[in-house]
């Protein structure tokens, strides 16, 4: 259940038999000929058809993370990192205090990984029984085995980004496959001179895949994160 089709009162009620809830982190930043909010699109998108038949709130997806290697983008946005943890620590510190304990994040941004480890110390400081789960939903083992069963050459900006929802109308992709990029060059270099190495913006492998192959992909992205809100909580 969406937050925003709810009223305080049904989170009132909701909490007073559940302590679930589903927390979607995304980013803005270039996605090559795809949607500037791709991750944000997808990671709330599978976060709320996965918990929908479960009736667990999702809470609206932050669409901030941590992007600065895409600063030379234009319309990217990037959050400093004591920025990002900061929010996502405030964010918690209020679901807590109402009474959820068990909280999922579906993360759709791998620049937001730092914030696994913070949420990890967050826990720490919480009474036994508080649960914190991160996921990152696109390299999730059944997800990521799915990807390389359909196409071995899947990165960021390239085909396995490319959903019917995330496509911008009127926009043609080029034909054909992007070779490779040399990943490990881009570590540490300024934004400019990594748009000079990415061009486009895409990393590798084509830029679209047929529907079909898309959507079950799609499928087993919620599948898999529909378990993790149902028993991904270990003794909770």
């Amino acid at each position: 259940m969406l937050i925003r089709k709810m009223s305080w009162m049904g989170v009132e009620d909701w909490l007073r038999r559940d302590d679930r809830c589903v927390l979607p982190l995304g980013s803005t930043e270039q996605h090559a000929y795809l949607s500037l909010a791709v991750d944000a699109i997808l990671a709330e998108r599978v976060a709320a058809e996965a918990a929908e038949p479960l009736g667990v709130p999702v809470f609206p997806v932050m669409p901030y993370g941590l992007a600065p290697y895409f600063m030379a983008y234009p319309g990217t946005v990037s959050l400093r990192v004591p920025t990002l943890l900061a929010v996502v620590g405030d964010i918690l510190d209020s679901l807590h205090a109402h009474g959820f304990r068990r909280v999922l994040i579906v993360n759709g941004h791998g620049g937001n990984n730092p914030v696994d480890a913070f949420c990890r110390e967050w826990v720490s400081a919480k009474p036994a029984g508080t649960r914190v789960r991160f996921h990152n939903w696109w390299s999730a083992p059944k997800v990521w085995a799915q990807v390389q069963a359909t196409d071995p050459v899947a990165s960021h900006a390239s085909w396995m980004e490319n959903f019917p929802w995330t496509r911008l109308a009127g926009v043609a992709l080029p034909e054909g496959a992007k070779p490779p990029i040399d990943s490990a060059a881009m570590v540490q270099r300024p934004a400019a001179e990594i748009r000079a190495m990415l061009g486009d913006g895409n990393f590798a492998g084509r830029y679209q895949r047929p529907d079909d192959e898309m959507l079950a992909i799609w499928r087993v992205a919620v599948e898999e994160t529909r378990t993790l809100i149902e028993s991904g909580w270990g003794n909770a």
